[in-house]
């Protein structure tokens, strides 16, 4: 093996998707971590919990609402019927307010009287009057009612009927209280320190409590049979709704495993229709993968009937030279190499049919690890230097050296890589005539975007129209004369998609007359950076 020397690649730069989006994963993996899969759920239970426990939280705040609503309704009529009472006694206490020609006792008596006529009741609750004078004396009444403070001028709240909550002892009261004027009373005399006169009506809170309740159990009592039918229709609704999603689940339950056709779109409600175009999409593409599988297989086997029909053609004819009593050790020796090419030919299918298999497998994950590609491509090499002597094919390699330490390291795969450089290799081997040169070169990208693989052959080339082609399996050249699989290229494109590479193909030299073009493949690689 010869080691050449050459100017590393100039100003070679990667697509900035195949620079970011791996450090980006790589970042975005390192930072969060990779979460476990959720359990499964009912879709149907959690739509009706998101359901019912609204409603079953709202129900406690509505019997509270309702609560405070049926006391401020329970209250307006009684707080108009209470109000009107204390205007007609406030109207009773103007007219009988003692003055300087009217005894008190006189005046007290009459208001007394008629509180008496117009607090009497029928119902069993209890009313409380008081009236006070302007200077704050008792003219009539109970004594036990609190006197509010007047916070604003006379004048604004003389005439105003207000109420407020109060405590008679142990009983809740209900009072509603007038301000009189001062000098509202004819024929009185306002002195200083005089303010408005009082009157006041308190009443116990039963008939408001018990109509409240009243109220409470019209509007309460309807929802106890309304919650239940309304869960029982909100259940019946998703069962429903739901059915479609059965019906789709029994129609893919029902099909057979090799039916691929795809799903009726036309029977499914239209949430779920996007799902469905995904699983026909899902469908087509697993039914292309298969047949392309199918096809690959066949294609497998009908390569390798030809090796196999040689070694059996081979072992019957020597068989039959040896029971004829013909043995010929020139023939015997003939046949036997025979066998021994076809059996290395089948041998060497199958390696490629197993790489093949190894670099497509998706299903497993690479163990991504930093490689040195130069490392590989030597080994390589080495390993191939004695067929190249052999076919008197001058071999090379172009790159860092083995004691040059290497700062461009890619992270894949260093068995698959490995089967990549091979194949490149074994092709422009195979197609390389003797004498002729065949270069594999390690370039590194100044800017750090990309490590390059070239791979480079002196032989007859790729026509443009075929370049395209060379990457399908079992795809080989009509005019060839060169024994092989046609799967070698297909290995190298598989295994640079795998790691995220680009692989092309041209013209090793500029076409002369008379001169083969060659054959150049250009391999780049992403770089990322290796983790700790």
């Amino acid at each position: 093996m010869r080691r050449r020397t050459k100017p590393a690649l100039p100003a070679v730069a990667a697509p900035a998707s195949l620079t970011q989006s791996g450090g980006r994963f790589a970042a975005f993996r390192d930072t969060f971590g990779v979460t476990n899969p959720h359990e499964p759920r009912s879709l149907f239970g959690e739509i009706l919990d998101w359901m019912l426990a609204p409603l079953l939280l709202l129900w406690p705040m509505s019997l509270v609402i309702t609560w405070l609503v049926a006391q401020t309704i329970a209250n307006r009529p009684y707080d108009r019927e209470l109000g009107e009472r204390v205007q007609t006694l406030a109207r009773q206490a103007a007219a009988a307010a003692p003055n300087d020609q009217v005894d008190p006792d006189a005046a007290r008596t009459a208001l007394e009287r008629a509180a008496l006529v117009l607090l009497n009741t029928e119902e069993d609750e209890l009313l409380f009057f008081q009236v006070l004078g302007r200077r704050g004396e008792l003219l009539a009444g109970d004594s036990r009612l609190v006197v509010p403070v007047q916070t604003t001028a006379g004048n604004a709240t003389s005439g105003v009927v207000r109420f407020r909550d109060e405590q008679m002892g142990e009983e809740p009261v209900r009072v509603a209280y007038l301000w009189l004027a001062a000098a509202g009373a004819p024929g009185s005399s306002v002195q200083a320190g005089d303010s408005d006169a009082l009157v006041q009506v308190a009443e116990t809170l039963g008939k408001r409590s018990r109509l409240a309740t009243e109220i409470v159990k019209g509007v309460i009592l309807p929802q106890f049979v309304i919650l239940p039918v309304a869960v029982v229709l909100v259940w019946f609704a998703l069962s429903r709704g739901f059915r479609p999603l059965v019906r789709l689940q029994q129609t893919i339950r029902d099909r057979e495993s090799h039916d691929l056709s795809p799903i009726d779109e036309r029977d499914v409600p239209l949430e779920v229709a996007p799902l469905v175009r995904s699983i026909n999409d899902l469908l087509q593409r697993l039914d292309k993968s298969m047949g392309a599988q199918r096809h690959f297989l066949a294609d497998a086997a009908h390569q390798l009937k030809t090796p196999l029909a040689g070694l059996r053609t081979q072992a019957e004819l020597a068989a039959r030279e040896i029971d004829g009593g013909r043995a010929d050790l020139g023939a015997l020796k003939h046949s036997l190499e025979h066998i021994s090419s076809s059996s290395q030919r089948a041998a060497h299918m199958v390696n490629q049919l197993l790489a093949m298999a190894r670099a497509e497998d998706h299903g497993v994950a690479m163990r991504r690890q930093p490689v040195d590609l130069a490392e590989v491509v030597r080994s390589v090499v080495r390993d191939f230097v004695p067929r190249a002597m052999d076919l008197y094919i001058d071999l090379g390699y172009e790159g860092p050296a083995a004691s040059e330490p290497s700062s461009k390291l890619l992270m894949g795969e260093a068995v698959l890589l490995g089967e990549l450089v091979r194949n490149l290799i074994d092709n422009a081997l195979a197609y390389t005539p003797s004498g002729g040169t065949v270069t594999a070169r390690v370039l590194n990208d100044p800017f750090g975007q990309v490590v390059v693989l070239q791979v480079e052959d002196s032989g007859p080339g790729i026509p443009p129209a075929e370049r395209s082609l060379v990457f399908q399996a079992f795809y080989r050249a009509q005019d060839t004369q060169v024994d092989g699989s046609g799967l070698g290229l297909a290995i190298v494109q598989e295994v640079a998609q795998r790691h995220g590479a680009e692989v092309t193909v041209g013209d090793a030299q500029p076409q002369a007359a008379g001169k083969p073009p060659g054959a150049l493949f250009t391999v780049r690689f992403p770089l990322h950076a290796p983790r700790a």
